[in-house]
């Protein structure tokens, strides 16, 4: 009796298995064949799920980010003021920071090897980006789209300067002094 494969599911376990193995060689050193070996699948069978190793990334970034979403949602559930949850939200990233600090440095890479057309037009990062600003929205119920770009641009700063092993950032003390702005800012 042949093998029944459900191959929505089977890409979704391929590609949780991906971002380790972006995250030991940069998108850029890393070929569709070595990340065939570490998944223990052909390459022929990578190729079936991910035409590219763009495509597959691609994907990766939509997996992520809906991941992420759902983690930091769970986390901040049943937190009832702005000022708490942006604290709570601070302890969150700092906890996740050196998953947090790969995934920036994986984007960085990614970045460096696109032509900036390709980027935006890229189907991908559009929901994906589309997805962290709803979900500012979700958990923080922050409504206005400059405060959520400052949010979500402050948090990519911040992992950046954690990336370059600066001491002075403390996730928990800016997000402290971000939920005290905002809400000031808020009362007005």
């Amino acid at each position: 009796m042949p093998k029944i494969v459900d191959h929505d599911q089977y890409r979704k376990e391929l590609l949780s298995k991906c971002f380790d193995l972006f995250a030991q060689k940069g998108y850029s050193a890393i070929t569709m064949r070595q990340i065939a070996e570490g998944l223990s699948v052909s390459t022929g069978t990578l190729y079936h799920y991910f035409p590219s190793k763009q495509v597959l990334f691609e994907q990766l970034v939509e997996d992520i980010c809906e991941q992420d979403v759902l983690m930091a949602k769970a986390e901040l559930e049943g937190i009832q003021t702005l000022q708490e949850r942006l604290e709570a939200l601070g302890k969150f990233l700092a906890k996740n920071e050196d998953y947090y600090i790969k995934w920036i440095y994986l984007q960085v890479d990614f970045c460096q090897h696109q032509d900036s057309k390709d980027m935006q037009d890229s189907v991908a990062l559009k929901r994906a980006t589309e997805r962290y600003e709803k979900a500012v929205y979700d958990i923080l119920g922050i409504q206005d789209p400059a405060l959520t770009w400052f949010l979500l641009s402050l948090i990519d700063g911040l992992i950046f300067e954690r990336l370059m092993d600066n001491k002075a950032v403390s996730f928990t003390e800016q997000f402290s002094l971000l939920s005290k702005m905002l809400t000031a800012y808020l009362e007005k």
